[in-house]
């Protein structure tokens, strides 16, 4: 990653908001990188990923991979393409090699030249990655606050 803080946190206040936030990290990373998504269900993290997958500039409608449990978007200008994982379904579907898993997927980019962004991503890039950017997306505290706010608490760290 080139140009973002280590670490941080920062209070999002609609949808929008995610992916703008989303779109900054997009601009910031590089083919390698991996980005790990945690947060309950409805957080935000395909809402992250939307903004994050125009800031790589790649092509395709970004929808959750749940079903596919992997997508990949190739790049509209020769950058990274972006590969979005369902890391919850792939560590469920082989049962212990999550790398083969993703690899048995048939994506045309080698992992080495996308990022690779997969929601539900913990006990998953400890296996396929020695550094990664874990962004936690925390819907409930706000809500709590306020049952009609849209906000999300996002913190990060690079790991």
């Amino acid at each position: 990653m080139k140009d973002f803080d280590a670490s941080g946190a920062r209070r999002l206040e609609t949808a929008a908001d995610t992916q703008a936030f989303g779109e900054e990290v997009g601009h910031a990373l590089e083919a390698g990188d991996v980005v790990i998504l945690d947060g309950p269900l409805g957080a935000g993290k395909t809402t992250f990923t939307q903004g994050l997958a125009r800031g790589l500039g790649v092509k395709g409608r970004v929808t959750s991979p749940t079903f596919v449990i992997a997508r990949e978007h190739r790049s509209l200008d020769g950058g990274p393409a972006l590969i979005h994982v369902d890391a919850y379904r792939l560590l469920g579907e082989g049962g212990g090699d999550p790398l083969g898993e993703l690899d048995a997927l048939d994506l045309d980019s080698a992992l080495t030249d996308a990022v690779v962004v997969a929601e539900w991503g913990g006990g998953l890039v400890e296996q396929i990655s020695s550094s990664y950017l874990l962004i936690t997306l925390d819907r409930t505290t706000a809500t709590l606050e306020d049952p009609e706010s849209e906000a999300r608490l996002a913190s990060w760290e690079l790991h």
